[in-house]
C-alpha cells in the first residue's frame, strides 16, 4: 500500500510530470500517487494562481484512478517546504504506511539546500528518477547519505521510510518554462502542433478557458 507523492509547481502540469508519475507507478508498485501542487516555493518565484494550477492538475489526472490531487501545500499558509508536508501527512496516515518522494535527479543534487533535509529520510523513502543518460553528481555530503541508504525499490515496501531508490525516468520533452513562452505567442500552427504534444488536451482547454499565461 506504498503512496507515492510527486510534488511541483505544475505551472502548468505538462506530460513530462504525467509520463514521470507513470513510471514511478509501474516500477515501485506504488497502491496510489499524489499530486502535490505547491502553494508558496521558497525557491521559486512568481506562480500562476494556486487554485489554477490545482485545477489543471486535476484536468490532467482524470482517467488514471490511482492519481490523486492533494491540496495540503497550497492550503497550509506560509513558505511551502516538503518537510512540514511528510511530517503533516504522518499525523495523518500514520506511521506504518510507507511512502515515497519522487524527485529527479537534479533535485537530489541540491537536496542539502531544502529546509531540514537531513529529517526527510526519517518520514519518507526518496525515490529518484534519472534518464538513462544522465549521471548523478551529488556532493560528498549527499553521495554519503545515498551510498548507506540506497537499497532496489521492492525494499520501499518493507518498511515506512528511510531509503533511496532509483527509477528509469522515460525521456519527456517538455518544459514548464517552454511552454509558458509559447502559450505567450500568438496562435500558430507549429506552436499549437508543439503545444499539443506536451500538455495535455484537458489541460489546453482549462488555459484557454481561463485565458493563462497570455
Amino acid at each position: 500500500m506504498a503512496i507515492g507523492l510527486l510534488g511541483g509547481s505544475f505551472d502548468p502540469i505538462h506530460r513530462g510530470h504525467l509520463q514521470l508519475a507513470q513510471d514511478a507507478l509501474a516500477q515501485l508498485g506504488l497502491a496510489e500517487l499524489r499530486f502535490l501542487p505547491a502553494g508558496r516555493p521558497w525557491q521559486k518565484g512568481e506562480l500562476t494562481d494556486a487554485s489554477h494550477r490545482a485545477a489543471m492538475v486535476l484536468a490532467a489526472i482524470r482517467g488514471e484512478p490511482r492519481f490523486v490531487l492533494d491540496m495540503r501545500e497550497i492550503e497550509r499558509p506560509g513558505p511551502t517546504y516538503t518537510i512540514d508536508t511528510l511530517r503533516e501527512l504522518r499525523q495523518c496516515l500514520g506511521d506504518e504506511l510507507p511512502l515515497v518522494l519522487i524527485i529527479g535527479s537534479d533535485q537530489y543534487e541540491r537536496l542539502d539546500t531544502w529546509r531540514d533535509w537531513t529529517q526527510l529520510l526519517d518520514y519518507a523513502h526518496l525515490a529518484v528518477a534519472r534518464r538513462a543518460d544522465a549521471v548523478l553528481a551529488p556532493n560528498w555530503t549527499l553521495q554519503e547519505v545515498y551510498n548507506s541508504h540506497r537499497a532496489r525499490p521492492a525494499a520501499i515496501h518493507a518498511s515506512p521510510q528511510g531509503r533511496i531508490v532509483e527509477i528509469a525516468m522515460t525521456p519527456v520533452d517538455a518544459s514548464a518554462t517552454e511552454i509558458r513562452a509559447l502559450l505567450a505567442q500568438p496562435p500558430e500552427a507549429a506552436r499549437d502542433v508543439r503545444l499539443a504534444a506536451v500538455v495535455p488536451a484537458a489541460v489546453l482547454d482549462y488555459i484557454d478557458a481561463h485565458r493563462l499565461y497570455r
